[in-house]
């Protein structure tokens, strides 16, 4: 019988696992190649990830809402024509003739719950696919911990090596082996310690009352809510601040955005016209391209910039424009939109929101002045747009000084204080406003 095997694609160059969170074909069900066979999700994005054959699926080896590694088989196809499917001894079916062929290899592929160290709990513990810190747990680590007798206080205290610090099977086979030690135990470096003490340190429990309503944070919330807090941990933020006059882009834009939304079928608005000027910054200062790896600096060679968009659910997503510095004002502008219009439209590919090397953030978008950006992680700054509006203003002239009306926005910037340090994050922001502020209003696009 001819079997092909469905394996977790690789989705990105830090995607390194994903969640089923929906079949689109049940056992039995003819598949053709090329269609949609499951919906996966990352931290990244959500995704349809096609069939690689044309069969029938006989088994489906991953339940919803379990995670998959990549390179994990999630689900094994026939191609054999007609195939005679049967209920198996999970409630999902598969041909009796490879039933017993399945069986075994996942029992091979997890050999740590059948065959794995001795048990030392008595199956009494049951472990939260949440841990207190909101840490998922695949239903592999928890089968483990409860089978070894791990508390759920002691599994949540478990640095893991897993994307967002989270628990693999390697890391509670080597806690059990006594190979590392939880956070709540001594620790030889006091420095590593203290970290570890900030990190497990609990929220506040809030009780609600009678009134209020609870409301259950969607996935992506509870990404962002961990990359945030993990942020704020592991880089010390500083902000500087700075004014720019953009009278002269005002100006040019309001001259040009008739001809060029008739020209080619689009709106130009101010943000590839800002990033455009951030771009020509990160290259005089490259030392805000970087990212912090240990004791050692990474300096990006690429300018990947990342622009924070609102999705219509309230979340936040991150597209990037790779190559930035290679595009033209009218490339910035086709980037832009595009990235925009699929990010609102769910419609981003996970190579979309991968490799950026600097964010930036319009919070004058939403009528704000300006803001303090937290850094997208493993970045090392970021830029707030703030809103651009009419303010008098001292114009200084040959023949004197005097009031006028200008357009002026604030840019904040926030920086990793480990690596940027005052005079690198003031100097570079302070360049972006330079930059603007000496725009060619007579420039064509």
């Amino acid at each position: 019988m001819a079997e092909i095997e469905i394996r977790l694609p690789k989705m990105g160059e830090s995607v390194t696992e994903a969640t089923i969170t929906n079949w689109l074909k049940n056992p039995g069900d003819n598949v053709s190649l090329d269609e949609p066979l499951v919906e996966v999700a990352t931290d990244k994005v959500d995704n349809e990830l096609p069939s690689e054959a044309e069969g029938i699926l006989i088994k489906q080896l991953f339940e919803k809402d379990q995670v998959a590694q990549v390179g994990d088989v999630i689900a094994i196809i026939s191609t054999d024509g007609d195939v005679q499917i049967v209920e198996d001894d999970k409630g999902s079916e598969a041909p009796p003739a490879i039933k017993e062929e399945i069986l075994s290899k996942e029992t091979i592929s997890e050999p740590a719950i059948e065959i794995g160290i001795p048990s030392n709990g008595n199956g009494s513990i049951k472990i939260s696919k949440n841990g207190s810190n909101g840490k998922y747990f695949s239903p592999l680590v928890r089968s483990i911990a409860e089978k070894e007798g791990i508390s759920q206080e002691v599994l949540d205290s478990i640095s893991g090596s897993g994307l967002d610090g989270r628990v693999t099977k390697k890391d509670i086979l080597a806690y059990v082996n006594g190979d590392i030690k939880s956070k709540t135990s001594t620790k030889l470096n006091p420095i590593a310690e203290k970290s570890n003490m900030v990190q497990i340190k609990e929220a506040p429990l809030v009780v609600p009352n009678g009134e209020d309503e609870i409301i259950e944070m969607d996935r992506m919330r509870r990404l962002i809510a961990d990359h945030m807090v993990m942020s704020k941990q592991v880089s010390p933020h500083v902000t500087s601040y700075v004014e720019a006059d953009v009278t002269n882009i005002v100006e040019w834009r309001n001259n040009i955005k008739g001809t060029y939304k008739k020209r080619e079928g689009e709106n130009i608005t101010y943000t590839p016209i800002l990033i455009e000027a951030i771009v020509k910054a990160i290259k005089d200062f490259p030392m805000v391209n970087v990212s912090v790896s240990g004791n050692q600096i990474i300096k990006r060679k690429n300018i990947n910039i990342g622009m924070a968009t609102a999705l219509p659910s309230g979340n936040l997503i991150v597209p990037v424009i790779k190559n930035a510095d290679r595009l033209s004002l009218s490339g910035l502008t086709k980037s832009v939109n595009e990235l925009a219009n699929n990010a609102r439209d769910n419609k981003l590919k996970p190579e979309d929101i991968q490799g950026g090397t600097y964010t930036v953030t319009n919070v004058g978008s939403f009528g704000n002045v300006m803001g303090t950006p937290i850094i997208n992680q493993p970045q090392v700054a970021i830029l707030a747009l703030g809103a651009i509006r009419k303010v008098p203003a001292v114009i200084e002239t040959p023949q004197g000084d005097f009031i006028g009306i200008r357009h002026k926005m604030y840019l904040s910037h926030s920086y990793d204080h480990r690596v940027v340090d005052g005079a690198l994050g003031g100097r570079f922001v302070r360049k972006v406003a330079d930059y603007l502020e000496e725009f060619n209003i007579n420039r064509d696009i």
